[in-house]
């Protein structure tokens, strides 16, 4: 990801430094529309005290990599006996789940090239929520638990670096968040299409690459979208559907209607997996995730310094979690359109519950799994419907507006899709009552003097963009 945004092809790579400032960058700039040699360095775990840099491969016992699993499900079963390890695992559901996964027992990686943080400084954007580093982050976590999470600092389309990391840290299960995963941003303007696509593409097919040279036994858990769906006028059914056409009957993957660059990159995704699964014998899990709410999760609850990050901007934020912001500081709830987009929604305390259920009850080799992952459905005009009346219950005067859509989509349809087999492998949903919405408005409320009252509306486009790099206005 560390392939950055120009008209002109110029590419910046955020390097960490070792100054006291953690979420400092230094830039590196170079004017070719070409691969590089100039990567970023991963903090590697060390093995019997000795150091590791990315790239001595000399110091990375060979013993170990040559194991062999068992291929069976009871290696899985115990976290005891499992390396998770977390690409995307500073951001807002990576960092979640690196913490829930490490408190349940498993020995957890984060693999991370903090991109996501230079989003932010190049758009003028911030959280919510004051956020530390992740070298900190995990620091602290270690205090807390006494549970170490080791961390590699690195871009994922570099393979040179992913192998390492893989032969370093031996992973049983790849949970992959590592992906550009903004709708809006990949519709800012070319040089950002593009990005997405080849970041989450070439980053996945990359960790599709490792896992077959390297651990070929490993789990990929991948974290997919409900938005590859789209909306059809038919029921949605978990990743496959059976047709009968002209007297004959298949199942088949189910159609995609993606309504993004980011969401065509998912797209591309899953078919990607699919045939690596068919063709080599992978094993993998495509979670088509729903619109995540909330903050808080009980590993995160524990110190200030483990504060998920908290997103409100037309950007990044999604509908319940702007809806809230605006609600704490008497901005009208701006629902697009005609509100009657559709999708499905879960708490992010359920977004790590369905992570590791999945890790728990892995796919068999060959196997493609797809689950959909939300628990409850609602349209805009219910979320905003919502928020107005938990906003009246503290004191709050919320109104709703409808603005114009920036996007292109149905604000009327038909929305039914299926999500039976987490439920069936034991997920305990968090449903949204009000008691939900009221601790989540009393925590923005807390926070309302870091909100950005410019970076609320809606800036980016689907219709306008273009080819020329652009800023997003405020």
């Amino acid at each position: 990801m560390a392939h950055l945004l120009s008209g002109h092809c110029t590419f910046t790579l955020p390097i960490t430094t070792k100054s006291k400032n953690q979420n400092c960058f230094s830039a590196i700039s170079f004017q070719k529309c070409k691969s590089s040699s100039l990567t970023l360095k991963p903090h590697l775990k060390a093995r019997q005290n000795k150091p590791l840099t990315a790239f001595a491969t000399s110091t990375i016992s060979q013993e170990n990599s040559s194991k062999t699993h068992e291929n069976s499900n009871d290696q899985f079963s115990n976290p005891k006996n499992k390396k998770v390890m977390v690409i995307g695992g500073d951001g807002y559901c990576g960092w979640a789940t690196a913490l829930y996964l490490s408190k349940k027992g498993y020995d957890v990686a984060v693999v991370d090239n903090l991109v996501r943080r230079l989003f932010d400084h190049q758009l003028g954007l911030e959280s919510l929520t004051p956020i530390a580093s992740i070298q900190n982050r995990i620091k602290r976590w270690k205090l807390l638990t006494g549970k170490t999470i080791s961390l590699y600092v690195g871009d994922i389309c570099d393979f040179e670096f992913l192998a390492e990391s893989f032969k370093s840290f031996e992973p049983d299960a790849v949970v992959h968040f590592g992906e550009q995963r903004s709708a809006p941003y990949s519709m800012i303007d070319r040089s950002r299409a593009v990005f997405t696509q080849h970041n989450n593409v070439i980053g996945t097919l990359n960790v599709l690459f490792a896992i077959k040279e390297f651990r070929e036994e490993c789990h990929l858990v991948k974290l997919g979208t409900m938005g590859e769906y789209g909306t059809p006028n038919i029921d949605i059914e978990e990743g496959y559907i059976t047709i009968t056409h002209n007297g004959r009957t298949d199942t088949l993957p189910y159609p995609k209607q993606a309504g993004s660059f980011y969401h065509l990159s998912k797209v591309h995704d899953s078919h990607n997996i699919a045939f690596t699964c068919r063709a080599w014998g992978l094993r993998a899990t495509d979670l088509n995730q729903g619109v995540v709410y909330g903050l808080r999760t009980d590993e995160t609850e524990m110190h200030e310094e483990l504060c998920n990050r908290f997103d409100y901007d037309g950007v990044f934020g999604t509908a319940l979690n702007r809806f809230c912001v605006q609600a704490a500081v008497g901005h009208p709830l701006t629902v697009y359109g005609k509100g009657g987009q559709t999708r499905g929604y879960l708490d992010i305390r359920d977004t790590v519950q369905c992570v590791e259920l999945a890790i728990a009850n892995p796919a068999n080799p060959g196997e493609f799994r797809v689950f959909n992952q939300f628990t409850e459905q609602f349209s805009v005009n219910e979320l905003a419907s919502l928020v107005t009346k938990a906003g009246e219950k503290l004191g709050l005067e919320v109104k709703a507006v409808s603005v114009p859509n920036p996007r292109v989509e149905a604000e009327e349809h038909y929305y039914n899709a299926k999500h039976t087999k987490l439920i069936e492998l034991g997920l305990v949903p968090h449903l949204l009552s009000d008691s939900l919405l009221d601790s989540l408005l009393n925590f923005t409320i807390k926070y309302k003097d870091r909100v950005d009252t410019a970076q609320i509306m809606p800036s980016v486009s689907w219709k306008k963009i273009g080819a020329k790099p652009k800023t997003v206005s405020v």
